[in-house]
């Protein structure tokens, strides 16, 4: 990632430039999701921890509890996760309670305060780290990547970053575990051209089934479904505005 540019000037010289360029249409918009903008507006989101906000709650995604029942996840001690927008860390910690070694990346120092918190409570160890998803570097691949929210919060130039981030981090047979808003259910389905019009992602962008799958092409699917919806006071977190997607390299 560039320095944040000027909003005049001929600064575009480079992809990163232009990237960067894209990115100030969404500086002022309520999905501020990189160090530039992002780290006061999501720990102000994180500073009421008493708010109704679903996610909230600590409990682990239901598709990943219900795929590590049915074998598609396999995680042993010792298989390597890393989480992207790791929020409070209720996924995180869940991880770790599996025996997994887990590298947990948020914009937010808030968010990842609470994370460290859930992880001193439950008795184990999670690396989290204050950083834009872009420019996490490590010295080796991922078993696991997973993402419960921050893809939708992603301008759509964007996206093949994101694609760039996978191949460079997941593991050739590693996992990818996604939640994200679904059409028909909750988030912004404006057409990516309209997105840029607006300036605004809307309070996160909505996917389909067949955008997901194009997006993730590359890689082999193994569920693609809605999230099971989960009562306030059951063991894990579920959404059907959600969906839950699961491939394989």
């Amino acid at each position: 990632m560039t320095d944040k540019p000027g909003r005049h000037g001929r600064f575009v010289h480079s992809v990163d430039d232009a990237m960067a360029l894209l990115d100030l249409l969404f500086d002022d918009a309520a999905d501020r999701w990189t160090e530039r903008g992002g780290t006061d507006f999501w720990d102000r989101f994180y500073a009421d921890r008493g708010r109704g906000v679903p996610f909230f709650r600590w409990a682990p995604d239901e598709s990943l509890v219900r795929w590590h029942a049915e074998g598609r996840l396999e995680l042993r001690p010792g298989t390597r996760v890393l989480e992207l927008g790791c929020g409070p860390g209720r996924n995180a910690v869940w991880f770790a309670q599996q025996g997994c070694p887990v590298d947990a990346l948020d914009l937010s120092g808030a968010g990842l305060d609470w994370g460290r918190e859930r992880a001193t409570e439950a008795d184990v160890d999670v690396t989290f780290v204050q950083t834009d998803i872009f420019g996490w570097a490590a010295d080796e691949p991922y078993d696991v990547v997973y993402d419960s929210g921050c893809f939708h919060h992603l301008p759509p130039h964007r996206r093949p970053a994101y694609r760039q981030l996978l191949e460079t981090h997941l593991a050739p047979g590693g996992v990818f575990g996604i939640a994200c808003f679904a059409k028909g259910g909750m988030g912004d389905e404006s057409s990516d051209l309209d997105v840029y019009r607006a300036g605004s992602l809307g309070g996160g962008l909505a996917y389909s089934d067949e955008d997901l799958r194009r997006a993730f092409d590359w890689l082999t699917e193994v569920d693609l479904t809605r999230m099971a919806s989960a009562s306030p006071d059951s063991p894990v977190f579920g959404e059907d505005f959600l969906w839950a997607g699961l491939f394989r390299r």
